[in-house]
């Protein structure tokens, strides 16, 4: 068949959001204002112009539905199904995105009315396929956080070693043995003392921050 014989699909992009607050993994999601799944909520997305890259595309539609801009964006996964979207013959390709959401404001516009943050566990009634996509999002982080330093962009930039053990026990939602976990982080030779902790009424800790060249593959868990 020629190229113009062909039935085109359209093509959708939607990007999971994840953040640590509240001593907990969050994900950013909007509170869909039209048909299909219509009040539901889903993974900030939309469709892809014809002038646009997959990843500016991704870009614009998390700006609008949600006001967060400037993110470093990885693709994550094309998600294919033929009836994951009840329009028609629609594709995703989805991206991921860790960030500190400190002094992020949330404006939800567009097609949404309300983008909020939720608790991994405790997650909403979703719109499409877009739980298949989070779980597949969540699979992600933990590898990554697993095998490079990408957990420290949460972190200030001086931290101490209670604090990152900490991330990793609310990305992993389990507890690591307080010993194992110093002695591994040490062993691994990419933390710098910078000094202790001024002004606390208990024993101050040390701190740290990370050597100017740090591995981007290494094996933290």
């Amino acid at each position: 068949m020629k190229f113009d014989e062909y039935e085109k699909p359209a093509v959708t992009v939607d990007t999971v959001i994840f953040t640590v607050r509240n001593d907990s993994l969050q994900v950013l999601l909007v509170k869909r204002g039209v048909e299909p799944f219509k009040g539901n909520w889903a993974i900030p997305g939309g469709f892809v112009k014809l002038d646009e890259s997959l990843e500016d595309a991704a870009k614009r539609e998390l700006k609008e539905e949600t006001g967060v801009k400037d993110v470093y964006l990885e693709q994550l996964y094309t998600f294919g199904e033929i009836k994951r979207d009840p329009r028609g013959r629609v594709i995703t390709v989805s991206y991921l995105a860790l960030i500190n959401s400190d002094k992020i404001v949330l404006t939800p516009s567009t097609d949404v009315n309300e983008a909020k943050w939720f608790n991994v566990k405790h997650l909403p009634e979703f719109g499409f396929d877009h739980r298949k996509i989070l779980n597949y999002a969540l699979k992600r982080l933990k590898w990554k956080f697993e095998y490079t330093p990408v957990g420290f962009s949460l972190l200030p930039t001086k931290f101490k070693l209670s604090e990152l053990q900490k991330l990793y026990e609310i990305v992993f939602d389990r507890e690591f043995d307080k010993r194992n976990f110093s002695k591994k982080i040490h062993s691994l030779n990419f933390l710098k003392e910078v000094g202790i902790e001024k002004d606390v009424p208990y024993r101050p800790s040390k701190l740290y921050s990370l050597k100017s060249k740090v591995p981007e593959i290494i094996e933290l868990i």
